[in-house]
């Protein structure tokens, strides 16, 4: 049992890990917007929990606060997050599609670039030795399931509020939405900020979670995974991020014995569920696909 977990407690934790990632690029799809800034925010909510947990300067803080010093470091990365999400997404919000899309993976660029040239993030290097709150990888699952519950509780009583309804008014005609009345900039505002919250404060967790923190964790490549996960997984559904990371984190662990062909026949598996599961594994399930 000991080494059960061992071996896939970590690959647990890193599944509703990725979900939360996926879930904060939800939000924004739910008003139409494809948003890739998430993992910026996500980045910048390590820096500030690895900031606060190492910073010398820092060290009376953390001695008075103690285990609460993971609290504090999540609010801190949701203040920020927020305070720079509503400056990022008036002006970005104003563009569409393919170009919101640029515009919000040149903020993720600026993030890497800002991290890579000032001294307090460790520059290339990064950020090392993150004090750890748990000695099992296992138990961080304190950290992110009551945080994966309170989102899906959250996205769910969204959908069926008014608030809710305008969001979905507008991915469906955003044109219709605004002759109705419908305040648009705000509502696409509010649903990218509510992503770009849960993307800091799931970064600020993840900090502790991986014990090291620099540039690779807000990348190009991890901003596209996270796509992968509500595409794959169904981008029409709040169980959409939650099945995608399923099947895209664990597939390469399940595929191990295969060595290095086991990343051919991942990329066949991807292939063929984009071609034949448009509506993702969420909509295959509920009977959608034909």
């Amino acid at each position: 049992m000991e080494e059960f977990v061992a071996r896939y407690g970590f690959l647990f934790v890193a599944v509703v890990q990725q979900a939360l990632l996926g879930l904060s690029l939800y939000f924004p799809l739910m008003a139409g917007q494809l948003s890739l800034a998430s993992i910026g925010f996500y980045a910048l909510g390590g820096y500030v929990a690895a900031v606060m947990g190492t910073h010398p300067a820092l060290a009376p803080l953390r001695d008075a606060l103690g285990f609460m010093i993971y609290p504090v470091q999540w609010l801190a990365a949701l203040a920020l997050s927020v305070a720079l999400g509503v400056a990022l997404g008036y002006p970005a919000l104003r563009l569409r599609g393919i170009y919101l899309a640029l515009a919000t993976i040149a903020f993720v660029q600026v993030v890497g670039v800002a991290a890579l040239n000032m001294p307090v993030t460790g520059g290339a290097v990064g950020i090392f030795g993150i004090p750890q709150p748990f000695e099992s990888r296992l138990a961080y699952i304190w950290f992110f399931g009551p945080l994966l519950l309170l989102t899906l509780a959250l996205i769910h009583r969204l959908e069926r509020s008014g608030a809710g309804r305008l969001f979905f008014s507008i991915r469906e005609d955003e044109l219709a939405a605004r002759a109705m009345g419908v305040d648009v900039t705000f509502r696409k505002v509010q649903a990218f900020v509510t992503g770009c919250a849960l993307a800091g404060v799931t970064g600020a967790m993840s900090a502790p979670f991986l014990n090291t923190w620099n540039v690779r964790q807000g990348t190009f490549d991890a901003a596209v995974a996270c796509l992968a996960y509500v595409l794959i997984g169904g981008s029409r559904s709040k169980w959409g991020a939650l099945l995608g990371a399923a099947l895209l984190v664990s597939l390469p662990e399940i595929l191990r014995p295969l060595k290095d062909s086991r990343m051919i026949l991942n990329g066949v598996v991807l292939v063929l569920a984009c071609v034949y599961m448009p509506r993702g594994i969420a909509g295959l399930l509920s009977g959608r696909d034909k």
